[in-house]
């Protein structure tokens, strides 16, 4: 065919073709500035399609309005390469042997990094991008490294001849594409980064030690590298990586377009007397309006946690709840407290964030079981019998014995909830506790935010008897992000809640299990901190192998299917 008959050309290529076209991801490439005229190398789009994406260039305006809708519409994100940062950004003069400096990206820049981290959005920093995440991200660029290196990293070769080598370490991301410890590379920069902060850990140096691969701690899909692998015959493996990690990104977001995410359990009301403003993005809790957003999770139970004592309970989980509503009723566009499950998905489909309300230590009853009927009306869904210590409705996994399990008013509490759709919540009881309030229950029980007790070894953790009796009960267990309650020792990562989530799962079924994050009540690890967290989670489980069938179970249809059983008497 002749390639200047473009008609016959597009017919046969895009019309022809259209019911088999694949979707692939999309991947935003940062655009540079120069002589008035947004421009962009062109091995770095090249390399985008070569490796199976969709390139876009993003120019460099400094609106935010602007950046989050250029974010929304990409999978991936390419940092360019270019010139030198204004150290102003980091807080610093200006060094007097300062390369040139390009006023019209930097802000750009550092706004579109930031947000894109926020979002979970998969990014990799080419030269001047490694230093972009640096600065974004809370670590530091050195202005000039002349001083300090004894490798010429501004070379005057092609850029397609690589000038040095650098040492990879083994359990890193380029050691897994590459499978060998030293690569060869390209260099053009004078500033590099210095300290890649505590989101990063460095993963290449080269032999005079300059920092020249670095890649996220979190388990987010970051990387940055001091060179160019678009110019690099062997460059082609790093663009690969971004467009497999995009294209999960891409079906996690899809699949949060669907589904309904709930989390059972989060604490975050504690914090409300501080005056915390849940509209705005406040790092002293890890829920708000802001951080549900960029997770894309649409629920969360909101506890009124009782400590124990607690003067006139009642009064104390009324003034947690009258915080709650006043929060929403502040942000009725945006928020709704929601008691029927039924309503879920329409608020969502409304664009809303929802509350569902819990109360977490029955103390809250005061010893009167007129006031479960008060709660009810309030909203309530689910209530924890106990906390860390006994009390008159049944014994803590961390108490005393004192009842023996469950009292005897424990048992008018446990049927009074059934009457009136309240769902016990059995996290925190002692095994004891645990089987009697099974016996006693008609209906499915839950345990919010427990983990399993054959990998860690904690009192709060059920054992797989206990685990198999839930399922039989059609009960849930809501995997929950405490440390303490995920291993015994070390740091504890998201990774540790898969395998409780695995191990849930095999002894229980997949129709039995959830996330309880325990947010603002000291739950948070590495990989899951907060809720932006949330989408990069569903990720990892996608990347895990699990079906998104199952990712919908997880994510809220096990927990809100026992609420409407207990609300109803009907099964979903």
């Amino acid at each position: 065919m002749n390639k200047y008959d473009w008609k016959a050309l597009l017919s046969q290529r895009v019309y022809a073709k259209y019911p088999e076209y694949t979707k692939r991801p999309v991947i935003g490439i940062t655009g540079n500035f120069g002589d008035f005229t947004c421009k962009l190398a062109e091995k770095y789009y090249k390399s985008v399609v070569k490796a199976g994406g969709v390139p876009v260039i993003i120019p460099p305006i400094a609106d935010t309005d602007v950046i989050i809708n250029s974010l929304e519409n990409i999978d991936g994100l390419i940092l360019s390469g270019g010139s030198d940062y204004d150290p102003q950004y980091a807080g610093e003069k200006k060094d007097p042997k300062l390369g040139e400096i390009n006023e019209e990206r930097d802000l750009p820049e550092l706004f579109i990094t930031r947000l894109a981290y926020n979002r979970q959005i998969p990014m990799l920093g080419i030269c001047r991008g490694i230093q972009t995440l640096a600065m974004a991200l809370d670590g530091k660029v050195k202005q000039d490294i002349t001083d300090i290196s004894t490798i010429n990293h501004s070379q005057s070769e092609e850029r397609s001849i690589a000038t040095h080598q650098v040492s990879i370490e083994k359990d890193s991301i380029l050691y897994e594409l590459y499978q060998k410890e030293q690569l060869s590379v390209n260099s053009l920069h004078h500033q590099a980064v210095c300290d890649c902060g505590e989101k990063f850990r460095i993963t290449a140096k080269s032999e005079d030690g300059i920092i020249e691969a670095m890649e996220s701690r979190e388990f987010k899909s970051i990387m940055g590298v001091q060179w160019h692998p678009e110019c690099l015959s062997d460059g082609l493996p790093i663009f690969e990586w971004l467009i497999h990690e995009a294209n999960y990104f891409h079906q996690a977001c899809k699949l949060h377009e669907t589904m309904l995410t709930l989390d059972s359990h989060c604490d975050t009301p504690m914090f409300f007397p501080q005056g915390v403003d849940f509209s705005q993005r406040d790092d002293r809790i890890l829920v708000d309006l802001h951080k549900m957003t960029d997770g894309r999770q649409d629920a969360t139970i909101m506890v009124a946690y009782l400590p124990q004592p607690t003067e006139n309970p009642t009064e104390y989980a009324d003034r947690i709840f009258d915080k709650i509503e006043e929060i929403v009723s502040q942000h009725e566009n945006d928020m709704a407290i929601v008691k029927d499950p039924a309503l879920l998905i329409f608020e969502k489909n409304n664009g809303k964030k929802l509350i569902m309300l819990g109360i977490e230590n029955g103390i809250a009853l005061d010893g009167n079981l007129d006031n479960l009927k008060h709660f009810a009306k309030r909203g309530v869904v689910y209530m924890t019998l106990c906390h860390n210590g006994d009390n008159d409705i049944c014994d803590s996994a961390k108490g005393n014995n004192t009842n023996d399990g469950v009292s005897k008013f424990g048992k008018k509490v446990i049927k009074k909830m059934k009457k009136l759709g309240i769902v016990v919540d059995l996290s925190h009881a002692s095994e004891k506790s645990f089987y009697d309030a099974l016996k006693i229950s008609k209906v499915p029980v839950i345990c919010s935010h427990s983990n399993c007790r054959a990998l860690c070894d904690h009192p709060r953790n059920l054992t797989d008897d206990q685990m198999r009796a839930l399922a039989k009960n059609d009960g849930v267990m809501q995997i929950t992000l405490y440390p303490g309650f995920l291993r015994a020792d070390g740091e504890a990562t998201v990774e540790d809640v898969f395998a409780h989530l695995d191990h849930a799962i095999e002894v229980m079924g997949i129709d039995h299990v959830g996330i309880g994050t325990d947010f603002d009540g000291d739950g948070g690890i590495r990989g899951f901190a907060n809720s932006s967290d949330v989408i990069n989670f569903t990720r990892l489980m996608l990347k895990h192998g699990y079906a998104e069938q199952d990712i919908l179970k997880i994510w809220g249809m096990n927990i809100i299917g026992v609420i409407f059983q207990v609300q109803t008497g009907l099964k979903i």
